[in-house]
């Protein structure tokens, strides 16, 4: 049995992990903006939180990993290596894979800066992972781009489901800080 480097398997499997790592990245996004605004309860303590999104932006980086090198493997694109990690060195859908790569670079500072976060400080670290927060649209906006299957409904509601998650998460922790400043 021979193992095509090209053909449906690595298609499907290029567009599931690209879309399972955008919910994922979402979901990391709603813990990381939950856990600035201090959330807490007694039935959710904060290290839940802090936790859980940990966890799942290591889950992330693993999608990634799959999602990027189905990519590369495929033969019917040609999609060199140095496309992941290098802003529009690739012909192919060169603005959408650039963005790609952009979300990547930006996702890779996030991830070493957090593992150096003791050696940087709280200040440091904290204004460098505000990388997430352009690293989040990036691969959205990728996804949309170079995505088969963004015009389908149900890829199309989940996209849409991300935005609206996203964008309600950050007007309560912007709701939340003006508070916390009027006091």
């Amino acid at each position: 049995m021979t193992f095509a480097l090209n053909g449906p398997a690595l298609w499907y499997a290029t567009r599931a992990t690209g879309l399972v790592t955008l919910l994922l990245l979402t979901a990391s996004m709603l813990l990381g903006i939950t856990t600035a605004g201090r959330f807490a309860s007694e039935k959710w303590p904060r290290f839940l939180t802090v936790g859980l999104h940990r966890n799942i932006t290591l889950l992330v980086l693993v999608f990634l990993a799959l999602h990027v090198g189905t990519t590369v493997v495929d033969t019917y694109t040609s999609i060199p290596a140095t496309a992941a990690v290098i802003p529009f060195a690739s012909s192919y859908k060169a603005p959408w894979l650039g963005l790609g790569a952009v979300a990547v670079d930006l996702l890779i500072a996030v991830l070493v800066t957090s593992l150096l976060r003791s050696r940087l400080g709280l200040r440091t670290w904290r204004g460098l992972h505000w990388l997430a927060y352009v690293c989040w649209p990036a691969a959205l906006v990728h996804g949309l781009g170079t995505g088969t299957d963004r015009r389908t409904l149900w890829v199309f509601a989940a996209t849409l489901a991300c935005v609206a998650a996203v964008a309600a998460a950050a007007t309560w922790r912007l709701a939340t800080a003006s508070r916390a400043g009027a006091r």
